[in-house]
């Protein structure tokens, strides 16, 4: 996650303090939000989700976050190499790229990744897909940035947790829906998973990817970021926690979506503490899902807080608690699986 505070136009900000203050109440929703728990109940579903393992994480983090990476800077060899491995391993699991794309490259030119730390070399967000059985023409986008700050000082900066931790729930969530998919229980909708490159400088792949979609924003039912889940904050070590901020900033159906996932699974606290574009830290601007929110995409940002080692080399994968990653991705999957095979698609009923 980025550590610069992320200013926004006086006209956007007005616009999402309205919403914030005059509320469109639940009861003018006309999509039902309610998740039938046999959703969460049935064989299928059930052994996808238990295939997100504490063990798995922990191998793929040692990799994304190993020196060899070099911190993974935008555009670095390290951050190429991380990328190469997270291609393998959707190749091993059977998941593609979108068919429209030649690779699961979308290259992201120089010049879109001028940033205020100067100008950076080319770079790639990458995208892997489990195509929808009944509605393949709806996405759902689930995404984590896999670029960090590289190294200062001659000291690298592993970047665990931000955002190793959510780039390695990515390929375990994939692997999940891949697993439906090949037993004939595959999601109804597609899923998109998008890594993205450029957010520590500015939240920079996933701006491309917004003005440059693969597939239409009009087509994407729902971003789910996850940035940082794999560590605590002071004030919640110790508890089954995750911080969801922006669940219905947009869609009134979507918060009430993930506490019901949330309750039939994981039953995680789910901290609203940041869930307000006016708060101190302003964090609703601070990840990637912001440039699909400001496209009117509904948005769900999973986050742990901000620890002892943010952004400081000391961000290692030997201080990621590893059952807790595993609960807070598993709680995406099944916010995602719910999102993917509900008959209504979630409405934007907040602008």
């Amino acid at each position: 996650m980025r550590n610069v505070k992320f200013y926004i136009p006086v006209i956007a900000l007005a616009l999402l303090q309205s919403c914030a203050v005059n509320p469109i109440s639940a009861s003018n929703s006309t999509v039902s939000a309610t998740t039938n728990s046999s959703t969460f109940s049935n064989a299928a579903f059930k052994k996808s989700f238990q295939s997100i393992n504490s063990e798995e994480l922990k191998k793929h983090l040692y990799i994304v976050a190993s020196d060899e990476m070099q911190g993974r800077d935008t555009g670095s060899e390290g951050q190429k190499k991380a990328g190469r491995y997270l291609i393998e391993e959707y190749q091993k699991m059977g998941v593609s790229h979108p068919k429209a794309m030649t690779s699961y490259y979308q290259t992201v030119p120089k010049e879109a990744l001028a940033g205020r730390r100067g100008n950076l070399p080319e770079s790639e967000n990458i995208l892997a897909f489990v195509e929808g059985s009944e509605k393949p023409e709806e996405i759902i986008v689930i995404s984590a940035h896999y670029d960090h700050v590289g190294m200062k000082d001659g000291e690298i900066y592993n970047g665990a947790d931000d955002d190793g931790s959510g780039t390695v729930a990515l390929l375990e969530i994939a692997e999940a829906f891949q697993m439906a998919k090949k037993s004939g229980n595959g999601p109804k909708r597609s899923v998109l998973f998008l890594h993205v490159t450029g957010e520590e400088h500015g939240l920079l792949g996933s701006k491309y990817y917004a003005e440059n979609p693969i597939f239409p924003m009009t087509n994407t039912v729902v971003n789910l970021n996850i940035d940082m889940i794999g560590r605590c904050d002071p004030g919640n070590c110790g508890k089954d926690y995750v911080y969801v901020i922006g669940s219905e900033m947009l869609s009134t159906d979507l918060k009430k979506i993930n506490e019901q996932a949330n309750k039939e699974t994981v039953n995680l606290k789910l901290n609203y503490r940041y869930d307000d574009p006016n708060d101190k830290e302003r964090l609703y601007y601070r990840s990637d899902h912001y440039n699909f929110a400001k496209n009117g995409v509904p948005v769900i940002f999973y986050f742990d807080g901000i620890h002892e080692d943010y952004h400081k080399p000391s961000d290692t994968p030997d201080k990621i608690d590893y059952m807790a990653l595993q609960k807070r991705a598993q709680l995406v999957f099944a916010t995602a699986w719910e999102l993917a095979n509900r008959k209504d698609r979630i409405i934007v009923d907040r602008k």
